[in-house]
Formats: C-alpha cells, sequence, structure tokens
C-alpha cells in the first residue's frame, strides 16, 4: 500500500513570532513546488497565527504542541482544540517524549487529547517511545505497546487513518545520537503488526514516523525502510535549507 510521507517540524520552545515569520518564508521559497511529501510545522502558541498568515496558501500544513482534552474552562495556561482550529491548525502533537518526563503527562491525559483532537477534526501526531534505561533491559517493544494500546483506547477502526503515529526513542531525542535504520525499522515494523491485532487492514493504512535527531544526512536511509513513513523533526527543522533537505530526501520515488 502506498502511503503519503510526512515530514513534521517540531520547533519546541524556539522561534518567536518574527523569527517565525522569516522560517516560513524561507519554507516557502524551498518548497514552493515540491508537492509529493505532506509538511507539517509545528511552532509554539505564540506563533501559530504568523506561521498561519505566511503559510495559508502554500500547501505546508500547521500544527501545534499541545492541547487540552476539554473545550474551555478554567485550565490557566492551557489552550484548546477550538482554539487551535480557528488559529488554522489542523494537526497537533499529543503524547510527546517531553511532555510525558517533563510535565508528568500520562497514557490516560494523551487518550483523553486523541480523542479530543479527532472529535475536533486535527490530526493527532501520537508518540510513543522508550528510553535508554528501557531500551537496555530490552523492554522496547513491551514500553512502546503499552503506550501504544493505552493512547489509543476507545479509538474506532475507522479513526485510525485519521492519526499519524510518531516512534521516538527518548534516547535519541536532541541528543545527536539516532537509531539505525534497521533499529527504526525494526520497531516500527512491530508497532504496525500490533496495531494489525486490534484495527485488521486498517493498520496498513495509518503513517507511522520516525523521530530522533533526524538530519539531512540520515533520513534518506530512514525512508528507504518499508514501515517508515515520514519523520518528525526537532532541531534541524528549525533551519530552512536544512528542513528542505529533509523533505526533500522524504520524497516518493
Amino acid at each position: 500500500m502506498m502511503r503519503c510521507p510526512v515530514i513534521a517540524a517540531n520547533w519546541k520552545m524556539n522561534m518567536t513570532a518574527s523569527e517565525t515569520k522569516g522560517l516560513a518564508r524561507q519554507l516557502k521559497a524551498g518548497l514552493a513546488d515540491y508537492k509529493d511529501v505532506e509538511v507539517v510545522v509545528c511552532p509554539p502558541f505564540t506563533s501559530l497565527a504568523t506561521a498561519w498568515a505566511e503559510l495559508k496558501d502554500t500547501g505546508i500544513a500547521l500544527g501545534a504542541q499541545n492541547l487540552h482534552w476539554e473545550e474551555k474552562g478554567a485550565f490557566t495556561g492551557e489552550i484548546s482544540a477550538p482554539m487551535l482550529k480557528d488559529l488554522g491548525c489542523s494537526h497537533v502533537i499529543i503524547g510527546h517524549s517531553e511532555r510525558r518526563h517533563l510535565f508528568g503527562e500520562t497514557d490516560t491525559n494523551i487518550n483523553l487529547k486523541l480523542k479530543t483532537a479527532l472529535r475536533h477534526g486535527l490530526i493527532p501526531i501520537f508518540c510513543i517511545g522508550e528510553t535508554l534505561e528501557q531500551r537496555e533491559q530490552n523492554i522496547t517493544e513491551k514500553v512502546c505497546s503499552d503506550q501504544l494500546l493505552a493512547g489509543l483506547a476507545e479509538i474506532q477502526s475507522w479513526e485510525l487513518s485519521k492519526i499519524i503515529i510518531a516512534y521516538e526513542p527518548v534516547w535519541a531525542i536532541g541528543t545527536g545520537r539516532t537509531a539505525s535504520p534497521e533499529d527504526a525499522q525494526a520497531v516500527i515494523s512491530f508497532v504496525r503488526k500490533t496495531l494489525g491485532k486490534i484495527f485488521s487492514e486498517a493498520a496498513d493504512e495509518v503513517r507511522i514516523l520516525y523521530g530522533g535527531s533526524v538530519k539531512p544526512g540520515n533520513i534518506k536511509g530512514l525512508m528507504e525502510k518499508p514501515d517508515i513513513d515520514g519523520a518528525l523533526v526537532g532541531g534541524a527543522s528549525l533551519d530552512g535549507e536544512s528542513f528542505a533537505g529533509i523533505v526533500k530526501f522524504g520524497g516518493l520515488e
């Protein structure tokens, strides 16, 4: 089955609104005629409006880095799905390891956020992945399976194709260490097989990305693997030329 590749940029807590305008213009210039890959840019909340103003007519999609599961209310510092939709977002990152490990997000929280995103027509980029300690204990598959099944609890088969999954080994995020294409393929293949046991043939449709120190120099090897459908890119997405290089190496043959 041919699945359209996805390259998503997670800018994390980087880029002011004025810096966002400059980078968005770089991306417009570098990817103006490139249509073979679905590109998603996820700036911080304060830069979403600026990014949308620059990118809304380009085909580059806008995503947020988080959301709350309630639509409104007394949740100081949070942001809702309707607010994100109003700013032009079509995607949202959910369950990133930094949210899990630095801010204590639980599988239950993540499941609520996934269901809220789907209910409001946002495409979740649902992140799973193991720590270095868990990898050394040879429990990578158990950790990923547990996160996957808990996050997707009560999700229906027909909804699965509306979700993008990102496998991000925690030990590779921002460290310069990247899982080998073979290691990434092994885990992502396991994830797809696990999905298949629950969702049957719908598992063949879901796009599964790799994330963790992705750069122009390693994207091609990752994209050559049969179950890897793209990348969630951190630091390298903050440079327009670098990110464009990743997008183009991730193109369809």
